[in-house]
């Protein structure tokens, strides 16, 4: 099964110490490029966070936010006391150094990183809780990606199903085409009463059967819509892989369009280049 490089997953969990909760984000990206928005307490699981991207995802930006909630109501407010004893002692050690110091203020003591603790959760067990969380998060993702990929490899079969229809009806009318040719030539002979040599006609149309044999095109076609549906069966990071196959079939068709020699032909190829530029855009989004 492909999967798709575009999805959305948010989980949440609610605890006494408060909510957290993650939210990822995929994108089209032509590399596996993560960006993660992380609350200061938990800086230490990006390394964690990136390895479980790494394991999960091939392709793809993905914006990883964490969102911690806490639950403060009712609850007293905790001072790290001897943190804010240390901070003021650092305070005071300076002052000498300052012509004219300003006084402590308490309120700015408070606001100092570790001297205010609403709660004393256990650091260790909220990452394990946000990890674990953030599993959850990326098996949504993941699902996500495969169900949007199973839907995008439909509509690709459909457009390769009609592409073999496509190339069916042509190689049947290339024979008429062929001898409708034939049939102009000989009225253009026969309207300037030219003298109708047999052998050269007969050259004359060898080489417009050499310029016009599209044969090699349409087996070349057949192969490579084989090889497409081979590569979505198999599934994986199969995107790279589906985009050189389409552009293997744009070639084709542009080679099939420059043989036309007959408006149905030419109606042909201009249908084929069509279904394949649907499909490269729908490549595009495929892991």
């Amino acid at each position: 099964m492909v999967h798709s490089m575009t999805a959305f997953a948010r989980v949440e969990h609610s605890s006494n110490q408060g909510t957290l909760s993650w939210e990822i984000r995929s994108v089209n990206h032509r590399y596996l490029e993560p960006h993660l928005r992380l609350p200061e307490a938990f800086r230490d699981l990006e390394g964690a966070v990136r390895e479980a991207l790494r394991q999960g995802l091939s392709r793809g930006k993905v914006e990883c936010t964490l969102r911690l909630t806490e639950e403060v109501t009712g609850k007293p407010l905790q001072i790290d006391r001897e943190r804010a004893a240390q901070l003021v002692d650092a305070a005071q050690s300076i002052a000498h150094l300052i012509t004219a110091p300003a006084p402590i203020n308490p309120l700015e003591v408070l606001a100092w990183p570790g001297v205010l603790v609403a709660d004393a959760a256990d650091p260790q067990a909220q990452n394990a809780a946000a990890l674990k969380l953030f599993a959850q998060a990326l098996e949504e993702l993941c699902n996500g990606r495969a169900r949007e990929g199973a839907e995008l490899a439909r509509l690709l079969n459909e457009r390769l199903d009609q592409m073999l229809l496509e190339i069916a009806a042509l190689r049947e009318l290339v024979p008429q085409m062929l001898a409708t040719q034939r049939q102009k030539i000989l009225d253009r002979f026969r309207e300037v009463l030219a003298e109708l040599d047999p052998q050269r006609l007969e050259q004359e149309m060898v080489l417009l059967a050499q310029k016009s044999d599209v044969a090699e095109e349409l087996d070349r076609l057949n192969t490579h819509v084989s090889e497409v549906r081979r590569v979505l069966k198999a599934g994986g990071a199969a995107g790279r892989r589906l985009d050189f196959l389409m552009q293997e079939l744009n070639r084709e068709a542009n080679t099939l369009g420059s043989k036309a020699f007959d408006p149905r032909s030419t109606q042909a190829a201009v249908t084929l280049k069509v279904l394949i530029e649907q499909m490269r855009e729908q490549v595009q989004n495929i892991e």
